[in-house]
């Protein structure tokens, strides 16, 4: 089976032979555009990953959601009014019920910080097309230029250059020849770089009216017209840590053979990182003081009720993801047949919580069982899980990491992405188990190594923070 190393060693060995991180294609840095979804393309092609599971909008829901971008165009328009801020927030679409109301839990410390002493925007998208949080004085909504993007890719097309096709050809055949599998790297550059050109100029002409020192932003990645428009006005970037990060996450990781000077385009200035632990330097493409370490607030905040209670000795918890719900889910299954005195407990993932009984119909079977019970939404907080649970099982999901700070002794799967805690197999701070007979044999036997727990999520550093904000 093709893994997550296969697929990031492939696009390295590209990037060093053709020089791919610095290749401009109509005129801008295209393969920056579509490096993270051609891997995810890859891993669906492959069948490594299965879809995250979440919920598809129907053509009602789109056609239903389509007139309330005209309107937030109007009422929430980001370039509407004269005036400057210090700082923009590009926060995570992705809002959470957080102190009884929606929130982004990677910005929302940010912005309790700023509002006595600076002035700020918040850039809000949409999630699922609506917007979920309280309107408040400093938030507008991208919703003007996501549709205006979409309408300039309906009405433009592109028409690469003879070197240019020729480049994308080859790398599309080497990646074709390398998993067998047939791709579309022409259509995925002309959507992406559609959408820059469009986002780019926009985001110049509001950094230019806002005129703000400091763009915050969650997910660099996923908002490469932010940063690029950013950086060419000479105004500082910093990415707020939104999920764990790897040698092979390829959102970060940029080993020295693919890069010229150090430098990766459209890559943030600055990573306010939960710890110490995260980003290694043979991969980032940013010296280590510009890995800032502040802190992860929202875990703060929400673990303190749960850290000092007593867990159940005999629960364990299994953590699931869409993309290896499959794997998790009967694994669960196939331990819970041998486990009686044992009470497992299986937290889905958000996005698993409207289709878990079809996709996993093994697990709908086994949920009604004395010792097995299924948890299909967040109304008990995972961290009391967490805290209640001596063990867990799981992949590569954030919310190990969080269970690592609740001494939860921690089991993880051997499946695609198992790549991503190598670090944290390696030096003995959890166990990688085959399958249920490997997890049974090995769930007392198995002695964590001791680890510093401030090394992955440290307590929020207030003064750190003000001084980064300060020397912007």
């Amino acid at each position: 089976m093709v893994s997550v190393r296969d697929i990031c060693e492939a696009f390295f060995s590209l990037e060093e032979k053709y020089n791919l991180n610095y290749q401009e294609i109509q005129g801008c840095f295209a393969w920056q555009l579509i490096r993270m979804h051609l891997y995810y393309d890859i891993t669906r092609k492959t069948q490594m990953f299965g879809a995250p599971q979440q919920k598809s909008l129907s053509l009602l829901d789109k056609v239903n959601s389509f007139l309330p971008f005209f309107k937030n165009s109007l009422l929430h328009n980001p370039f509407t009014g004269k005036y400057n801020k210090d700082i923009l927030i590009f926060d995570h679409s992705r809002k959470v019920i957080f102190n009884d109301e929606y929130c982004d839990i990677y910005s929302n410390f940010l912005v309790d910080f700023l509002s006595d002493d600076y002035s700020f925007e918040v850039l809000e998208s949409p999630y699922l097309n609506h917007h979920f949080t309280q309107k408040q004085d400093y938030i507008s909504y991208t919703d003007a230029i996501q549709l205006g993007s979409y309408i300039h890719k309906k009405l433009n097309k592109i028409e690469f250059s003879q070197s240019e096709k020729e480049l994308i050809l080859k790398v599309q055949n080497e990646l074709e020849s390398i998993f067998n599998i047939e791709l579309n790297i022409p259509w995925m550059l002309t959507t992406h770089i559609l959408n820059f050109q469009y986002d780019y100029k926009k985001y110049i002409e509001l950094f230019k009216k806002r005129n703000p020192k400091i763009v915050f932003v969650v997910v660099a990645y996923e908002n490469h017209p932010i940063v690029a428009a950013a950086k060419h006005l000479g105004i500082e970037v910093i990415e707020l840590q939104h999920g764990t990060i790897t040698d092979y996450h390829l959102g970060y990781s940029y080993p020295e053979k693919t890069r010229l000077n150090g430098e990766i385009p459209y890559f943030p200035d600055k990573i306010l990182s939960f710890g110490d632990y995260w980003l290694n330097e043979d991969t980032c493409p940013i010296i280590r003081e510009n890995v800032i370490p502040i802190g992860f607030s929202y875990f703060e905040s929400q673990s303190k009720d749960f850290i000092g209670i007593e867990a159940i000795d005999n629960q364990i918890l299994f953590i699931s993801q869409g993309v290896i719900g499959r794997y998790l889910s009967k694994l669960a299954v196939e331990f819970a047949k041998t486990q009686k005195d044992l009470k497992i407990i299986y937290k889905l993932h958000p996005g698993e919580y409207a289709t878990w009984r079809e996709n996993y119909p093994e697990l709908a079977e086994v949920s009604s069982s004395h010792n097995f019970e299924v948890i299909d939404n967040s109304e008990v907080p995972l961290y009391k899980l967490l805290a209640e649970s001596n063990y867990q099982v799981g992949a590569f999901s954030t919310a190990i990491y969080e269970g690592l700070m609740f001494n939860c002794k921690t089991f993880i799967l051997d499946v695609p992405g198992v790549e991503y805690l190598n670090d944290l197999i390696e030096k003995g701070y959890v166990f990688k188990i085959r399958d249920a007979d490997d997890l049974n044999d090995n769930l007392d036997e198995f002695k964590p190594a001791v680890y510093d727990k401030n090394f992955f999520f440290k307590n929020f550093d207030k003064g750190l923070l003000k001084r980064v904000v300060d020397n912007g």
